[in-house]
């Protein structure tokens, strides 16, 4: 004797399991064409470094083409709005951070998408500490000397950064209020351009990401005042932290992730999430981005997720204590 589930007929059973089908086999045999990383900041920049060393790890894993594409603006903004409106098929997927789901979503008031609501996280890839820049123009060499030369020019002092709602705006912001100072944001359209201004003295300052910085610092070309961490750099323990010089509790780490449209097919995103954790396991990749400053990250599609949602809470607290504003 058969028993059939009340109320549904066998022939509603068969058109149910055509209907899905489709999508249950497009998930299995994911991706069948190249896949679109749409980074949020140009060429140069620290999420661009880690799109290009981790795509070119999964392209070799999954035999297909991880094409990397830059779409910079609004700290974020432009990218993560075009991947929103993309199709959930995992051919289109956000290279996200920071910036465009922890910061801007309470920063900008009428952001175009929400950071949770819009899309599906699929994987934590990479973290980098800022650090804190200065203009050999500058006549400063520590960052007691920046606070009380900045304190008798309040408002004079201009700082760069890769964009509204980006990880340097929101440092200098954070180091602003910590320590009673007035300066003034310039945001550029990325942070290669941001700190070739701190270079050629246009602007005084800027806490970029350390990838960006630390060959002009070891060069000469700019002065590196501190790092964001709340601890010294295992691997260049002679650079003092900001917290530890002046500002206790003071601390910005920038982070990159991959986040796909929301809807998505599960199978497809825990495909991403695996060949990503599999690629950051390869020990090019790891020596490659480990040398310029990069920590990896990795992890489950629930455990980034939850730290999403910790980000977001975070910033939306930072954010309103400090006064920030989106120009």
């Amino acid at each position: 004797m058969s028993i059939r589930p009340f109320g549904v007929s066998a022939a509603c059973l068969t058109l149910v399991g055509l209907a899905l089908a489709p999508e249950v086999g497009n998930a299995q045999s994911y991706p069948v064409k190249p896949v679109r990383w749409i980074a949020t900041l140009p060429p140069g920049s620290a999420i661009d470094i880690v799109a290009r060393v981790v795509g070119d790890a999964v392209s070799r894993q999954i035999g297909q083409q991880i094409i990397v594409e830059n779409r910079p603006g609004a700290g974020g903004i432009v990218a993560a709005e075009s991947v929103q409106r993309a199709a959930p098929d995992g051919y289109t997927v956000l290279v996200g951070s920071i910036a465009s789901h922890g910061i801007n979503p309470s920063l900008v008031p009428k952001i175009p998408y929400d950071a949770i609501k819009d899309f599906a996280p699929v994987v934590s890839l990479a973290s980098s500490p800022n650090v804190l820049i200065a203009s050999n123009s500058l006549p400063v060499t520590s960052v007691k000397e920046l606070i009380a030369f900045a304190r008798k020019r309040p408002g004079e002092l201009l700082y760069a950064s890769g964009g509204t709602g980006t990880s340097h705006h929101m440092g200098a912001e954070l180091f602003s209020m910590m320590s009673g100072v007035k300066m003034t944001h310039i945001p550029f359209k990325g942070t290669p351009q941001a700190v070739q201004a701190v270079l050629a003295g246009d602007v005084a300052l800027m806490f970029p990401n350390i990838p960006n910085a630390m060959g002009l610092a070891k060069a000469g070309k700019i002065r590196i005042l501190g790092v964001t961490t709340p601890k010294r750099l295992s691997w260049w323990p002679e650079l003092p932290t900001i917290a530890e010089l002046g500002l206790p509790g003071y601390e910005v780490i920038a982070w990159f992730g991959l986040f796909a449209p929301a809807g998505t097919p599960d199978a497809v995103i825990e495909r991403l999430n695996v060949e990503s954790n599999k690629a950051l396991g390869v020990p090019a990749v790891r020596e490659t981005l480990v040398s310029q400053g990069f920590e990896l990250l990795g992890g489950s599609v629930k455990e980034f997720t939850l730290f999403v949602r910790s980000e977001l809470d975070k910033w939306a607290k930072v954010v309103k204590a400090t006064g920030a504003k989106a120009e």
